[in-house]
């Protein structure tokens, strides 16, 4: 136990490294984004997509992301924060089952990466990136554009972008989305993002609530944690540690006016209205102690040459605006 414990202050001291990182501001929102690097990035592991990663967003007062988990390791799975997004091919990376032991894979927005000698493909295990393909990065006062090229051995190939912009003179934020398909395969993917928002840094419970378009039914149950009040989704008690609720939640209609989210902290009165232009294909529920996050999924199917757009936007409010509308 006392082993254990000097290993996770090693790891929670080395998030003091300078992390390559950048900010944007419009004004009302400034954020803080750390940004892709093979060698010295704050996240290298490869479950979710390098780019765009939010360490903290600020407005009108309020603090919506920031760390949510007790330790800082670059290679752990889950260490990062902010609207993070992964893509998945049948619940794995791109090529996996084609890939022979030893040969590799890819995961979109990180790089191909090399298939050991295993049973099943491990969602949350970081696997070692042969190729994270060439990035560069945009910096401006209000956005950053970050580019991915990837070119695998395996005939898979594309161009990504990802933009995350503050619009002028609002309190909105988008993350703008294109990816091209350069290779000779199809690239058939979901794409989901995690949102992991830690609103004020208050303590899932009570106080806090995540409301939807539609009535959302649990497909798992979540016990005497959290419950079903008409669109929401609210907790009777505080959630402690990391026993929390996930669950897929069924009730949409898979269209684009469900995707269509607020989570809201009372206690504070700080709001974010999370919304996409692609149809809704699932949608997730999990949440711990530290955070609650919806996590809607859409589908993508790219042929060669071929390349498709998306965005999600952020609405951040306070309770008290929303209530002279």
């Amino acid at each position: 136990m006392q082993a254990q414990f000097y290993l996770c202050l090693l790891a929670c001291l080395l998030q003091a490294q300078d992390y390559p990182k950048a900010e944007i501001s419009n004004g009302l929102i400034h954020a803080e984004l750390m940004l892709p690097d093979g060698q010295h990035g704050s996240y290298r592991g490869t479950r979710f997509d390098w780019s765009g990663i939010i360490s903290s967003l600020q407005f009108g007062g309020h603090e919506y992301f920031g760390r949510w988990y007790e330790c800082h390791d670059p290679k752990i799975h889950d260490a990062i924060t902010g609207p993070v997004e992964e893509f998945r091919t049948n619940d794995k990376g791109l090529g996996y089952d084609e890939a022979k032991v030893g040969g590799t894979f890819v995961r979109i927005g990180i790089g191909t990466v090399r298939k050991p000698d295993e049973a099943a493909y491990r969602p949350f295990e970081t696997y070692d990136v042969v190729d994270p393909g060439k990035w560069t990065i945009h910096k401006h006062k209000d956005r950053i554009e970050f580019i991915q090229r990837l070119q695998s051995e395996e005939g898979y190939a594309y161009i990504y972008r990802k933009t995350v912009r503050l619009v002028k003179g609002k309190p909105e934020l988008l993350i703008e989305h294109s990816l091209k398909n350069t290779g000779q395969k199809e690239i058939e993917t979901t794409q989901y993002n995690h949102n992991f928002f830690v609103i004020d840094h208050e303590v899932v419970g009570p106080d806090i609530s995540v409301k939807f378009p539609f009535t959302p039914i649990a497909q798992s149950g979540f016990k005497d944690r959290a419950e079903v009040r008409g669109h929401e989704i609210a907790f009777p008690h505080e959630l402690v540690g990391r026993n929390g609720v996930f669950s897929e939640l069924g009730g949409s209609r898979n269209d684009v006016q469900d995707y269509d989210f607020r989570i809201e902290n009372s206690e504070t009165g700080a709001g974010v209205r999370i919304t996409g232009d692609q149809p809704l294909a699932k949608v997730n529920f999990w949440a711990i102690s530290t955070v609650a996050a919806v996590e809607p999924y859409i589908l993508l199917r790219i042929e060669p040459g071929k390349e498709v757009h998306w965005t999600i936007r952020y609405d951040f409010y306070t309770l008290s605006s929303m209530s002279k509308e």
